[in-house]
């Protein structure tokens, strides 16, 4: 329960915040701020007031947009290995591969752009596991 209102939540925020006009309010309050300074003689609360401000949205706005990063990711990774899953000739072995450590998706990646610089001129091996690329290297 928690998880679909803090989603939808996220979604509606990072939505509005990414529209022309949201940046148009935040310009103009930054404008507002400025131009109150000598109302304020620019003191330290008047200073304090905009730091204080600006750290609270930027500490939320962190959360909001990392989740929304993390679902599209998680979206577009369904969505390609829906592709390698569909493809008969893809190697179904890389469905999953993000779960994997970055070194080994790095090992992964390098074998497999020695093994198409190798295979230029020859007929490319199309269903070799990740496991043999792996071993490999």
């Amino acid at each position: 329960m928690m998880d679909r209102i803090f989603t939808a939540l996220a979604t509606r925020i990072a939505a509005a915040a990414g529209q022309p006009f949201s940046f148009a309010v935040a310009l103009g309050i930054i404008a507002i701020w400025g131009v109150s300074g000598p109302l304020f003689q620019y003191s330290d609360t008047w200073q304090l007031v905009i730091n204080t401000g600006t750290t609270i949205i930027t500490f939320l706005m962190v959360f909001l947009i990392q989740n929304s990063q993390n679902r599209d990711a998680a979206a577009m990774q369904a969505k390609l290995d829906e592709l390698i899953r569909a493809l008969d000739p893809a190697r179904e072995q890389f469905i999953g591969i993000e779960h994997r450590s970055a070194n080994e998706v790095e090992r992964i990646r390098a074998a497999l752009e020695q093994e198409v610089s190798h295979a230029e001129g020859k007929a490319r091996t199309a269903h070799k596991s990740i496991e043999h690329v792996l071993r490999r290297t």
